[in-house]
């Protein structure tokens, strides 16, 4: 018995070892941690209630559940970066949640906090994802470069993050998911002493937060 559980356990995580899409590298994703973890579990618990065939019947619950546990973000991240290829907007994972960099140029003319055409093929793809992956929240955020003050600033960034707020909810997702803040010069990216790390700097950043559980 101990053999079995040791070959179910180890299909498990064997099953988590993936290959990156974008990257090509080899990797344990979040969903394939949950897998392998759910395979042990199950099976452990499976082969106390009903020695062999509980154990693989354990073993195929506990994997699925894993799955669906740790898998949610990393379906979601995948999703988004299919939709935002070739946009210039980053898809990056922060612990359980899902980053979005939107470089200013993307989304607003300088000094304005009115969207660009350009913008609403980004926000488009966004809001598909969103929809669809409902159990996340969305925080917006708008950041200015170091020109100017807070005064100038704040209120400039915060215009920028709830025009984004707003174009979201007119497609769909529900005002009680997004929260739009003014962030101003703070949490700089890249450095403002250069007039490219200003560019950086000055963007809309989604952050799509999980709520799965």
């Amino acid at each position: 018995m101990k053999k079995f559980l040791l070959s179910l356990v180890m299909v498990g995580f064997l099953a988590a070892c993936a290959t990156d899409p974008y990257t090509g590298e080899s990797k344990v994703s979040k969903t394939a941690w949950g897998t392998g973890i759910g395979t042990a579990l199950g099976a452990g618990v499976g082969a106390l209630i009903g020695g062999e065939k509980g154990a693989l019947i354990g073993a195929g619950v506990g994997a699925a559940t894993g799955a669906a546990t740790g898998g949610y973000m990393d379906i979601q991240a995948a999703k988004l970066r299919q939709e935002l290829q070739g946009t210039g907007v980053q898809v990056a994972r922060d612990g359980d949640n899902i980053r979005l960099i939107m470089p200013n140029a993307i989304t607003f003319n300088t000094n304005e906090s009115v969207i660009k055409s350009s913008a609403n093929r980004v926000l488009d793809s966004v809001a598909k994802v969103a929809d669809e992956y409902n159990k996340t929240t969305l925080q917006v955020l708008g950041y200015t470069d170091s020109t100017g003050n807070d005064s100038i600033n704040i209120p400039l960034s915060q215009k920028r993050a709830a025009a984004v707020a707003q174009y979201l909810e007119l497609r769909g997702i529900a005002a009680s998911r997004i929260s739009a803040v003014g962030m101003g010069a703070s949490n700089p990216i890249a450095s403002n002493s250069t007039a490219a790390g200003r560019e950086q700097n000055r963007r809309v950043e989604i952050y799509l937060i999980n709520n799965a559980g």
